[in-house]
Parts: C-alpha cells; structure tokens; sequence
C-alpha cells in the first residue's frame, strides 16, 4: 500500500488515534488512511473478546471538551485529504485506462456528469 501517487503528508496521522507519526512507534498506511500498532493492539482485543485493563473503549464526540475537539480538527482533516487524494489518484488512473465516466460514476454511485465536474482537473 504505501504511499498514493504524488499525494503524501508531511506529517501522518493515526486515523483512529488522531497521534502524529512521530509520537508512535509504528504507522501501517492503508489507502489513505493510517494506524498505529497501539491502535492494532487495541483492535486486536476487541476483536478476540478479551480487552486488556490497559485498553480503554474509544470516547463519544459529546465527551469531548470544546478545545479537544478543536485539536481533533486537523488531524480529521489531514484524513480526508489523504482518502480524497487516494481516490483522485484512483480515477485518474482509470482514466488513464480509458474507463468511461460512466462506469467511474456508478462505482461512485453518482451521476457521470457530477464524476466528470469532481475529477476533472483545472
């Protein structure tokens, strides 16, 4: 997976965690998106059944302090500018292909006029 076309952060993110690539000892890259091994080990608790006493559920957004989510901005936005990188690198390759905007749009479940207008570079 690693990287997405030309589109790469200066800094990444955990997507679930929100901690900076610098404050985890591992990032796994996904498509467009990151995680790291706390989080995993997290993960894999929750799936086996058998969260530990070191691993606490993730917060609701409504216990969160006005400042916390303040702070939680652009690390969100940080996400969904490498997941729309992802998929502008997606279509541009399938463009590249010579796949038809119609078929980009129903992947996208959109009409091919607003595919076109979205993907469509200046």
């Amino acid at each position: 997976m690693g990287t997405v076309g030309k589109a790469v952060m200066a800094v990444m993110y955990c997507s679930f965690c929100g901690l900076e690539s610098r404050q985890v000892n591992r990032l796994i890259s996904g498509h467009g998106v990151y995680i790291c091994g706390d989080c995993v080990t997290k993960c894999v608790a929750i799936m086996e059944d058998r969260p530990d006493r070191d691993t606490l559920p993730l917060r609701d957004r409504e216990d969160y302090s006005d400042d916390e989510l303040l702070d939680e901005i652009p690390r969100v936005a940080a996400t969904t500018a490498n997941v729309e990188a992802d998929l502008r690198a997606r279509v541009d390759e399938l463009r590249q292909r010579g796949v038809a905007w119609s078929r980009i749009a129903a992947a996208l479940g959109v009409a091919r006029q607003s595919a076109w207008e979205r993907f469509t570079h200046d």
